[in-house]
């Protein structure tokens, strides 16, 4: 994703409106690698500008996503991530604890496929789920937890 000062120059180039609630989530999710959800960056966003309205993070961030600034992802953990990596990588998800995390596969584009009968390709993804170190210490792996993904209360930006 490009600097916030870069993203305010092409929304204006774009006959977006520039707004200072704009440009905090810009700041926020600008070199953010944790994947937020909507409601955890509205949650960041309120602290720091008390008054911002859930629409307008939904609305900058789908118009980000429009502008291929970052990539909206369906990790199947029931909300939304955004993702402002938009390099080619892949994704891990934690089972437990929902954190998720950017992975890179060498030569994933060149992986033999069977099936595809004629199906033309135009993007691949892969997501790796599994458990991360900090929720399999001291934690049988095949034991249910109480932690569910993407707690909102634990979720954070930084």
């Amino acid at each position: 994703m490009r600097s916030p000062a870069e993203l305010t120059e092409s929304f204006r180039t774009n006959g977006l409106k520039v707004t200072p609630q704009r440009q905090l989530l810009f700041r926020l999710m600008h070199e953010n690698d944790c994947h937020p959800t909507a409601d955890a960056l509205f949650a960041e966003a309120s602290a720091q500008m008390p008054g911002i309205s859930l629409r307008t993070v939904y609305q900058t961030l789908t118009d980000l996503a429009a502008m291929g600034e970052l990539r909206s992802l369906d990790l199947g953990t029931g909300a939304t991530r955004f993702d402002p990596n938009t390099d080619d990588h892949h994704h891990v998800v934690c089972d437990r604890c929902g954190d998720v995390r950017d992975v890179y596969v060498s030569g994933a584009d060149g992986l033999p496929v069977d099936g595809l009968d004629g199906f033309e390709v135009r993007e691949a993804s892969i997501l790796f789920k599994g458990v991360c170190p900090r929720c399999a210490v001291g934690h049988d792996m095949a034991s249910p937890t109480s932690t569910t993904p993407n707690n909102p209360a634990k979720e954070k930006l930084s």
